[in-house]
């Protein structure tokens, strides 16, 4: 019992839990594998021969057989783990990036007379996605993991269907809220799946892997987009949503086990959450990189609102503009990467006071210079200026999250949701308002970026 429960299992609390768990029968088989281990043992200080032990050791590996092979069979390898995880994770990312090339259609076939009143079709699944992280994520502590996933890709695929069947901007509209609700399961409960199964280097070995199709999601999923539009309409990519989300929701219900035992759930309270909303306002390192996080997090927010104006229509790049995104994704998916070792070396708060730094001196040059091109700067220096902020701003992302959770270890849970639903809120705020601020120029862009950054240079050194 030592072996399988560990060597607190004798605490009241704990032996309580076990007997609510039936566990007559692998104490009986720990038993019994106890005393074939003494057995064994002792054949071999009276010096028996070795085939003598060796019958004891075998003895325990047949009892155990069955269990294993029937773990084997119930459970997921790592490599379909890795998958099915990745998949959920980055059904976020297919959800906003594809889109993209769309817009211009959408307004077309749906009368939106303003432009910029698109890019709500990308700002209303991240207001979704903030409000649904605060809840989904904390229901699957009281609910277990598979019923959260159910109940969040089952939100998904109603907002799919919604924006879907649209037949009016509102419609569309309403459809991509809850969507954004609904993929907020996956994001926030997918970490805690793996947290479930796995530690340690185990652990990371699978972050590593799913990491990795994450990043490389947002550089292929416009291309997805556009390959749809060449041969039908934008209502096609929402089918594809609706497919994909049924084909995880199938696997996942079929091949993924409750990784939460009952023993370790938590009730559902929405007392919790806000007593935790309480506590990060009075903790001001928690406070200020929460706000940083959102501030940082509006400036890529309010690119991807006007990314497809600045690209299409100001550049007349058309189908083109995929591979561009591509490019611009790749700065922040290789500073991602190699955060993990420089992190190591410099330490968090120099990486992220350098990169706010580096970021806000190239913006104030950069709204310098596009006022003496009338806000419309050759390609090839918006795209430089671009890929060296995106570079800094993916060092940024996974830091700052990981310093505002730094001093709530005692509320982890509940703190992750908190922190993920207030920094998305104040990006969606900040992002939208770059993106309504699209005049056919880059300077929106360029002045929200200086702004932005220095405001998080402020609060960066306010927190510490």
């Amino acid at each position: 019992m030592r072996l399988i429960y560990g060597p607190e299992y004798t605490l009241p609390d704990n032996l309580n839990r076990l007997r609510q768990r039936n566990v007559s029968r692998k104490r009986f088989l720990a038993l019994r594998e106890f005393a074939l281990g003494l057995e064994a043992l002792e054949r071999f200080v009276w010096r028996e021969p070795l085939r003598r032990v060796h019958e004891c050791v075998f003895a325990v590996l047949a009892m155990e057989r069955n269990v294993i092979s029937t773990k084997i069979k119930t459970s997921p390898s790592f490599a379909e783990f890795v998958i099915l995880v990745s998949l959920l994770m980055s059904l976020t990312a297919l959800s906003i990036d594809a889109m993209l090339p769309a817009l211009a259609q959408i307004g077309l076939d749906l009368s939106v007379e303003n432009a910029n009143e698109r890019q709500l079709v990308v700002s209303m699944i991240f207001l979704g996605l903030a409000l649904g992280q605060l809840f989904l994520g904390p229901l699957s502590d009281s609910t277990g993991r598979k019923l959260a996933i159910y109940a969040g890709l089952g939100l998904f695929m109603i907002g799919t269907l919604l924006s879907m069947l649209a037949i009016s901007f509102p419609m569309l509209l309403l459809g991509r809220f809850i969507q954004g609700i609904g993929v907020s399961a996956p994001r926030a409960v997918s970490l805690a799946l793996v947290r479930d199964q796995y530690e340690g280097r185990a652990m990371a070995r699978v972050m590593s892997f799913v990491m990795t199709v994450f990043i490389l999601v947002p550089m292929i999923a416009p291309t997805f987009g556009q390959a749809i539009l060449l041969f039908t309409g934008w209502r096609a990519i929402f089918g594809s949503y609706l497919l994909l989300a049924a084909i995880i929701l199938t696997w996942f219900a079929l091949r993924m086990p409750e990784t939460l035992a009952r023993e370790n759930r938590a009730p559902f309270s929405s007392r919790r959450i806000v007593l935790t909303m309480r506590e990060i306002l009075t903790i001001r390192p928690a406070l200020g990189y929460t706000v940083t996080a959102g501030l940082v997090s509006g400036v890529f927010i309010g690119y991807l609102n006007s990314s497809q104006q600045i690209f299409q229509d100001q550049y007349g790049l058309g189908e083109q503009f995929p591979l561009y995104f591509a490019i611009l994704s790749s700065a922040v998916g290789l500073a991602s990467f190699l955060n993990a070792r420089l992190v190591m070396r410099f330490g968090m708060r120099l990486l992220v006071r350098r990169s706010l730094t580096f970021v806000f001196g190239l913006s104030i040059v950069s709204v310098g210079f596009a006022l003496s091109v009338a806000g419309i700067p050759p390609l090839w220096i918006l795209m430089v200026y671009l890929l060296l902020s995106f570079f800094c701003i993916g060092i940024l992302f996974g830091n700052l999250n990981a310093l505002a959770m730094e001093p709530l270890g005692h509320i982890a849970g509940t703190g992750a949701a908190v922190v993920g639903a207030l920094s998305t809120l104040i990006s969606v705020v900040l992002g939208t308002l770059i993106g309504q601020s699209y005049n056919g120029t880059v300077m929106p862009l360029v002045v929200g970026m200086a702004i932005l950054s220095g405001l998080s240079l402020a609060m960066v050194h306010w927190a510490d």
